[in-house]
């Protein structure tokens, strides 16, 4: 059983569509539908729920034919009035919650109808739901998952979940780096870079270790591997590592073995 989180607004799930440009609409709302269609309590009112999201579904896998865009929007609206219609007799017996937040994502306002449809179903389907619609090459979607479940923004999240795909070849001690630097919200362009450096310099596991140190922040190592870096002629250098630069960390390592 999901544990009860405060839900989100619509502009924290308008996140994850603007993420991607190839965000998968057609997943996204044939996924709403398993969710909510299910819980629709009016036979009559979960048949027509059904039908509408099999239309738009259709359509958002062929979105260039004008002939299931037509359909689409009429099976939409149509839903939309049997809700109306559904909302002015107020002795009804069923709730249409679920209907409505579904009435939404037909109707393309996807952020607006996740908003509406967590307190009914929980954050963590949704969540998995949006992030799977991403279609990111390279991704790693269980990071995303862990770091927006230890409170990052998705758009955060999402850019470090790319960046641990992307680079998931790398030797097994910096990608631990980077999913510890990702966890603590510190995965910048700069520490990308470095590790990069780091990854293509084939380092020993003795060097590996204080490479690691030294992307920690050292000081007295940083300054020790600084005067060795002059002591080999590689002044430009020790001069950018002290000054905190980080791309220079795998020459130190590379060069300076303690």
């Amino acid at each position: 059983m999901e544990e009860p989180q405060e839900p989100h607004p619509d502009r924290w799930w308008a996140q994850f569509p603007a993420a991607s440009d190839r965000f998968d609409a057609a997943y996204l709302v044939e996924g709403f539908g398993d969710l909510l269609t299910r819980r629709i309590g009016s036979p009559l009112l979960r048949q027509e729920a059904k039908v509408a999201c099999g239309v738009v579904v259709r359509y958002l896998n062929r979105p260039h034919s004008p002939e299931l865009e037509s359909w689409a929007k009429s099976s939409a609206d149509r839903l939309r009035k049997t809700l109306d219609r559904f909302a002015e007799h107020s002795t009804s017996n069923y709730s249409i919650e679920d209907a409505e937040a579904l009435s939404l994502a037909l109707h393309g306002r996807y952020a607006e109808a996740a908003a509406a449809a967590e307190p009914l179903v929980g954050t963590k389907p949704l969540l998995r739901l949006f992030v799977t619609a991403l279609r990111l090459e390279y991704f790693d979607i269980r990071l995303v998952l862990r770091l927006i479940g230890g409170g990052q923004p998705p758009e955060q999240a999402i850019r470090s979940g790319f960046l641990m795909g992307k680079y998931g070849w790398w030797p097994s001690w910096l990608v631990r780096v980077v999913t510890e630097r990702a966890l603590a919200g510190t995965l910048d362009d700069e520490m990308i870079a470095a590790l990069d450096r780091c990854a293509y310099a084939a380092l020993t596991p003795f060097q590996a270790r204080l490479a690691r140190r030294l992307l920690d922040g050292e000081t007295d190592l940083i300054a020790t591997a600084a005067q060795r870096l002059e002591g080999l002629g590689e002044h430009d250098a020790a001069v950018r590592l002290r000054e905190g630069d980080l791309t220079a960390v795998a020459l130190a390592a590379r060069l300076v073995p303690l």
